[in-house]
């Protein structure tokens, strides 16, 4: 069974496979600047954000 681009349904898997892998790295090397947000920083911010679009 062939998928798109002509490939089979394993060669589909895999790049598929090493794409999430790829992404994954890449969040990884991200991540640390990224401060996490907590609940408070998180409501503020909805809250903010909904009043701003009225």
């Amino acid at each position: 069974m062939k998928g798109p681009g002509g490939l089979t349904m394993r060669q589909v898997h895999e790049q598929v496979k090493k794409s999430l892998e790829r992404d994954r790295a890449a969040q990884k090397v991200q991540n640390p600047l990224v401060q996490p947000q907590n609940r408070w920083q998180r409501f503020v911010r909805y809250v903010w954000g909904r009043s701003g679009r009225r």
